[in-house]
């Protein structure tokens, strides 16, 4: 399953254009949005220059980059926030163009949007579950006492984070994801000329660019934020880049390909990438004994190269 990440921003900040410039939609820019508007939904694809150095070395006739899912709500309040408790961190897009532009300020703003959301969200559950503990469950009432004494800690202007007990699981907080500031505007990404530049050739636009393109630079915040790295699977058909966290084993790559594979694992070839591309092929590295053969429990690291036996 792709990662995700959710574009929050206080009215004409920008998100919906870095949303297209990261995702190549087209999603309708307006002014102004409703709770009924749907979120804009699509796939940013993450750039990464070694895995068209190995797609070239296996001569694969499909090369598929990792992808970040992402979902731009069309506003804030409670409601539209809402849609976010499942994204895996938070860009927060912040008006740096326009003369009255206050990006700090703007952010603390988000902030405070994400914490009310998150207090309205416990009230909530908190008045659902009250009437279910009627019943006289146990576990109910338990949690009953706890989201009571958690609505007091957020009333008193704390957040999720700094909760110290256990949170239900149902909650998923907003307050607790990674927000990733990103100023459009001078300073930080200039949305309006990125997206002028996502119509042209790659060498074209380059041209025009002072720095990397606008979706680098994005997806190398989330990559640090939620602590990422890329391993790749290469073949002739396809030859592909994956994400997964830090600290991930063999077994767990095997279930972001396919849960099948996962399921009849048996062990994975591995190789790093520039290793891989210093032999020549996957032959000469055996030959070399360069590639190891690596159980479940093995960390997958930054630029593996992972072949996976299955039974499956």
């Amino acid at each position: 399953m792709a990662l995700e990440i959710g574009i929050v921003g206080l009215p004409n900040a920008g998100k919906t254009t870095i949303f297209n410039v990261l995702t190549r939609a087209g999603a309708e820019i307006t002014a102004y949005a409703t709770v009924s508007e749907k979120a804009n939904v699509g796939m940013a694809a993450i750039e990464d220059e070694r895995l068209d150095k190995v797609a070239e070395l296996v001569k694969a006739r499909k090369i598929t980059p990792a992808a970040v899912r992402v979902v731009d709500v069309p506003g804030t309040g409670p409601a539209l926030l809402g849609n976010l408790r499942q994204v895996d961190a938070i860009l927060a897009v912040l008006d740096g163009w326009s003369g009255s532009g206050d990006p700090d300020g703007d952010l603390e703003t988000l902030r405070l949007e994400l914490l009310f959301a998150d207090r309205d969200h416990v009230e909530k559950r908190l008045e659902r579950v009250t009437k279910q503990a009627k019943s006289g469950d146990t576990t109910l009432r338990k949690e009953v006492d706890d989201l009571t004494a958690l609505l007091a800690h957020l009333e008193a202007g704390n957040t999720l984070v700094d909760w110290s007990g256990e949170l239900p699981r149902e909650l998923e907080p907003l307050t607790s994801k990674p927000l990733i500031p990103l100023v459009n505007g001078p300073g930080g990404i200039d949305g309006k000329l990125e997206l002028e530049l996502a119509e042209m050739p790659e060498e074209e636009a380059a041209e025009f660019r002072d720095g990397p393109p606008a979706l680098g630079e994005v997806t190398q915040k989330l990559a640090e934020a939620l602590d990422l790295i890329s391993f790749f699977t290469a073949g002739e058909k396809e030859t592909r880049a994956w994400t997964l966290r830090r600290g991930q084993t063999a077994l767990e790559a095997a279930d972001s390909i396919h849960s099948d594979i996962a399921r009849g694992f048996i062990r994975a070839e591995v190789i790093r990438w520039d290793a891989l591309l210093e032999c020549g092929s996957h032959a000469e590295a055996a030959k070399r004994g360069l590639m190891r053969l690596e159980g479940k429990t093995y960390v997958v690291e930054d630029g593996d190269v992972l072949n996976i036996r299955t039974s499956a």
